[in-house]
């Protein structure tokens, strides 16, 4: 197919959500928000430290996610989009929060990615109840604003 044929894919949020997450230099992580931000890709990142006690029934996590969202104007602040992130956060955490206890502790970094209609969260981290069981973990959630 000639060049000028062709058409330019529509970025997957999934697929930057996880990138987001998995970027480990600033640099990196920066150079990807600004290529997604000239397609119209809302990006974030916020990470986030504690045990399963501090991050889940407090609300912790779910409140940090959805104020940087709002912040990187990933998402507007009105009810609509704060149930689709929330519902997008619960579905990414089924990865994370998986078989342990109150005490095990968490480093979590979540990658956020939007085109204002649809909104993916990506969690990666590692977790441990003691230094020598840490556990490499990742969820990914997608939902509609």
């Amino acid at each position: 197919m000639p060049e000028n044929n062709k058409r330019q894919a529509k970025p997957s949020l999934e697929r930057t959500a996880m990138a987001l997450a998995l970027a480990e230099p600033h640099e990196e992580m920066n150079e990807l928000r600004k290529q997604m931000f000239s397609q119209n890709v809302y990006c974030a990142v916020t990470e986030l430290r504690g045990t399963y006690n501090d991050l889940q029934p407090s609300g912790k996590l779910t409140h940090s996610v959805i104020a940087e969202a709002i912040r990187a104007d990933a998402i507007r602040k009105e009810p609509k989009a704060i149930c689709a992130i929330t519902y997008a956060i619960l579905e990414a955490s089924q990865g994370i929060f998986v078989q342990d206890n109150s005490c095990t502790h968490y480093e979590l970094k979540v990658g956020i990615a939007s085109n204002q209609n649809w909104i993916a969260i990506a969690i990666f981290g590692r977790s441990s109840l003691h230094a020598l069981t840490e556990r490499c973990r990742v969820g990914l959630g997608y939902t509609h604003l």
